[in-house]
């Protein structure tokens, strides 16, 4: 009997050497009820008639092309698009193994839940792999919605959508933050706060695989991208410190450990110059840092290390990145 009809959800933009391996290998899936949704983001590289073009191979894609807006903006058409009961994403320059989609699913059906999740990698441009971003789990495991938080929070786990299938109901009334990066952290925080999500499932399988380009448009590491990358993040541990307010009362020490540490992050990696006073959103963070500074010194998850950054960073922010910087120079 054919199972439950699954939707991918595929942003498309300026990948035309490699989206032909990515929807090849969805199309590929032992589990054959899908839909593929390519959501062009406005590419200008042929990307947009090379998704027509594969629409015409196989008559699970459907197709939708829109002015460039972001992997979110991307994401939110399929979301809108999608006829599934579960939804997979998958980013147009990765590829997924054969049973991905047949593992995930008979392990939802398995265990009666929500989510479930796989293993992945990183290879960089040359093939070469990466250093190991989520440790691959030896046997079957399930995770509780406060065991997920809690790892979220630890910087444990992993955040990502394209890993897991999820039940269509866990994205009622959400969609994904236009123009922020880190939009997966967010919006899964938000399903986090929901009491009937029973948790994940995770499988010893790698299933996903992460081919890191340095240019990719969700993977920059350029400077001018750094304030928005780190700032972002700050932001969504924010969300993720109120949520547990309403939800998780037991983790707001962890919580507020996490938005201690994206603090942290945004301060050694914004660029010197921007640490000025025209810069609003540093110049909250650093108020912050020195209005929670107590609570830091008393917060028993932040280790020594972290709790000197903080105290340095209270007291003269610009002044110990350009120490920081000299040191990592010499």
């Amino acid at each position: 009997m054919e199972g439950a009809l699954l939707t991918i959800i595929v942003p498309v933009y300026n990948t035309v050497e490699y989206l032909e391996r990515c929807v090849h290998s969805i199309t590929a899936q032992t589990y054959k009820n899908l839909e593929i949704l390519l959501i062009d983001d406005g590419s200008t590289d042929g990307s947009g008639e090379l998704c027509d073009k594969l629409a015409k191979e196989d008559e699970r894609i459907r197709v939708f092309h829109k002015e460039n807006g972001g992997v979110s903006s991307a994401r939110n058409v399929g979301l809108k698009e999608a006829k599934g009961e579960y939804y997979g994403f998958v980013d147009s320059d990765d590829y997924i193994e054969p049973e991905m989609y047949e593992r995930l699913y008979a392990i939802i059906k398995k265990l009666g839940i929500m989510m479930a999740q796989v293993g992945r990698d990183e290879i960089d441009e040359e093939g070469n792999p990466l250093p190991d971003v989520c440790e691959l789990v030896e046997y079957e495991l399930g995770i509780t919605r406060k065991e997920l938080f809690r790892d979220l929070l630890m910087h444990k786990g992993d955040a990502s959508f394209c890993t897991k299938l999820t039940a269509r109901s866990m994205f009622d009334d959400l969609e994904f933050p236009d123009g922020k990066l880190n939009e997966d952290f967010r919006v899964l925080t938000e399903m986090l706060v929901d009491i009937t999500f029973k948790g994940v499932a995770v499988i010893p399988y790698l299933g996903y695989h992460v081919f890191y380009r340095a240019n990719s448009n969700s993977r920059r590491s350029d400077k001018n991208d750094f304030s928005q990358v780190y700032g972002d993040s700050v932001d969504h541990a924010d969300v993720a410190l109120d949520a547990t307010e309403d939800c998780c009362w037991d983790l707001i020490d962890v919580a507020f450990r996490f938005c201690v540490c994206q603090r942290l992050q945004y301060l050694l990696h914004i660029p010197i110059p921007q640490m000025n006073k025209q810069k609003e959103q540093y110049c909250a963070i650093v108020k912050w840092m020195r209005q929670n500074w107590w609570r830091s010194m008393r917060n028993t998850y932040l280790t020594k290390k972290e709790k000197l950054y903080h105290t340095l960073f209270a007291i003269a922010p610009k002044g110990i990145r350009q120490i920081h910087a000299f040191i990592r120079r010499k």
